[in-house]
């Protein structure tokens, strides 16, 4: 027998937010983060806290990144950490010398 699972919003639909100095606050299970303008440095990490209240010290949170206006090819997710009502996430630009150079969006799931 499988398990079943509810979710907070329809197929498709997800929450949506902007990320300022590092934080951003989403109640949902399922959304994406804009964060701010970065200029991180080659080698160097972004760290976005998420405040979520669907997220417990057990939650299994899955993360993707991707560009935003960002166009410095090489970024990765390095750490996720569940917290008691939030997650700590961490970035890593990967590439050998170029700084980070715009947005970049930050994907998640609760589970």
């Amino acid at each position: 027998m499988g398990q079943s699972f509810a979710f907070d919003r329809a197929p498709g639909d997800y929450y949506a937010g902007a990320a300022t100095a590092g934080a951003a606050t989403l109640d949902g299970v399922c959304g994406k983060v804009t964060s701010e303008a970065l200029t991180t440095a080659a080698g160097a990490d972004y760290t976005l806290t998420l405040t979520n209240s669907k997220i417990g010290l057990a939650s299994n949170v899955v993360v993707s990144v991707a560009n935003g206006t960002n166009t410095t090819a090489g970024i990765q997710v390095c750490r996720v950490q569940p917290l008691a009502g939030s997650v700590v996430i961490l970035i890593r630009n990967i590439h050998a010398s170029a700084a980070l150079n715009g947005t970049i969006v930050v994907s998640f799931n609760v589970l």
